[in-house]
């Protein structure tokens, strides 16, 4: 018996399953036009714009990125979104987005989005649904209701959304996890990932009532395995048979030790194919996006920078300032010397923390865009190391001045 045959649980083959796959519409496209070692620095076309990888996605779940404006993102040049279906199919509802002509529109945002298939919600609210072969059952974190996600319904929703980057639903087992355990969550997850294929087929070929608010959307398949090499490769070779248009690593930054991450990513990309983008989901410390990227992933996306701008941690080169610190009461000097965002140009560390202290909104949206800043010409940085072929001295220079402890023990 093949590994096809055990895995997906049937008994045809599955050899030629990416001649029946209709191909990527004519608006995306991806092309890698520099390497250094195995970094990539390539672009990524969707209907809505190109993409510029290696590229960090701030992460707005509901549409929005909490403290800032679009208008805010687009000065500090973020070209690509990530959104939730889960959260958007609770509220206010995917069949209204589509009803108003997608996403893009609701939200006012004309750039790429790449929508998340609400699979990570079956790790983060796990008290609150039930995984089974048919999908995912959920209580509504909002008013108690009963939901189901299944491998069709969140095509389905993403078609009416029209991000421009759709994901399959997966099953995004905890850490640590016991073998068998992850074992049937990959089975799971790749049973799941042939029939979402199989509705975007039925999608790009107009056989289903559902109105695509944009016909350009890449489909994303996900690799998940845990720490197991063997149960990697065989999600990575039975969700690359399926032929989407991308693939991402899953089932990572979950608790796991860093260096397990590391290996996990190291354990995947070769075999996934040269020539589609390969996103790392939700990891997203500093460090983590420069390693990740000499591993050869592109696309990265993580809630880190917002939310610990909220909770008054800036992130610098030299490592996490905490604005709320005493020492910092009469302190005159910019959050980061060597930063030329908004909020360095403009504050002092001084102004930044009477503002948190004094529970101004103004303190989460400044301390925002400097995260935000930090994060996307860090991605600007490394691709212009890649294009120049020197991102293995970028890589180190960075890491020899890169502290995951407090920028004060450092000054």
């Amino acid at each position: 018996m093949l590994w096809t045959d055990v895995f997906l649980g049937r008994t045809e083959l599955m050899l030629h399953a990416t001649d029946s796959i209709p191909p990527a519409p004519a608006t995306l496209g991806f092309a890698v036009t520099h390497r250094d070692g195995h970094a990539r620095r390539g672009r990524f076309t969707t209907p809505h714009g190109p993409v510029e990888t290696p590229a960090f996605m701030p992460v707005g779940t509901r549409g929005a990125i909490k403290a800032v404006t679009h208008a805010q993102l687009a000065e500090l040049d973020a070209t690509m979104l990530l959104a939730n279906t889960y959260h958007l199919h609770v509220r206010p509802g995917d069949e209204f987005i589509g009803r108003i002509g997608g996403l893009h529109a609701f939200i006012g945002w004309h750039r790429p989005i790449l929508t998340d298939s609400g699979g990570y919600q079956v790790f983060s609210l796990a008290t609150r649904c039930k995984v089974g072969e048919d999908g995912v059952r959920f209580r509504s974190h909002l008013d108690g209701r009963a939901l189901l996600l299944t491998p069709e319904s969140v095509a389905d929703a993403q078609a009416r959304l029209g991000s421009d980057v759709a994901m399959v639903l997966d099953e995004c087992p905890p850490f640590p996890v016991p073998d068998d355990i992850a074992r049937r969550a990959m089975e799971r997850t790749l049973r799941w990932a042939d029939r979402a294929r199989a509705r975007t087929e039925a999608l790009r070929d107009g056989r289903t009532d559902v109105t695509t608010t944009n016909t350009g959307q890449a489909v994303f398949g996900i690799v998940q395995g845990g720490l197991h090499p063997d149960l990697r490769a065989t999600s990575a070779r039975g969700t690359t048979a399926l032929g989407f248009d991308g693939y991402a690593i899953g089932g990572l930054s979950v608790g796991e030790p860093v260096d397990q991450m590391y290996a996990a990513i190291d354990m995947t990309v070769p075999w996934l194919p040269d020539d589609r983008p390969r996103y790392l989901m939700g990891a997203g410390m500093p460090d983590d996006l420069v390693e990740a990227v000499s591993r050869g992933i592109d696309l990265f996306d993580c809630v880190l920078p917002t939310r610990n701008a909220r909770n008054g941690q800036l992130l610098t080169r030299r490592g996490r300032l905490s604005i709320k610190n005493a020492r910092f009461a009469e302190d005159l000097r910019p959050p980061d010397a060597a930063c030329e965002c908004y909020t360095c140009r403009h504050y002092s560390r001084a102004y930044l923390r009477h503002l948190f202290l004094a529970g101004e909104m103004t303190a989460a949206t400044l301390n925002t865009l400097h995260n935000l800043h930090f994060y996307l010409d860090t991605m600007r940085r490394i691709r212009e190391a890649i294009e120049l072929g020197s991102f293995e001295n970028f890589k180190h220079a960075f890491l020899d001045s890169y502290s995951r402890g407090p920028l004060e023990e450092h000054e």
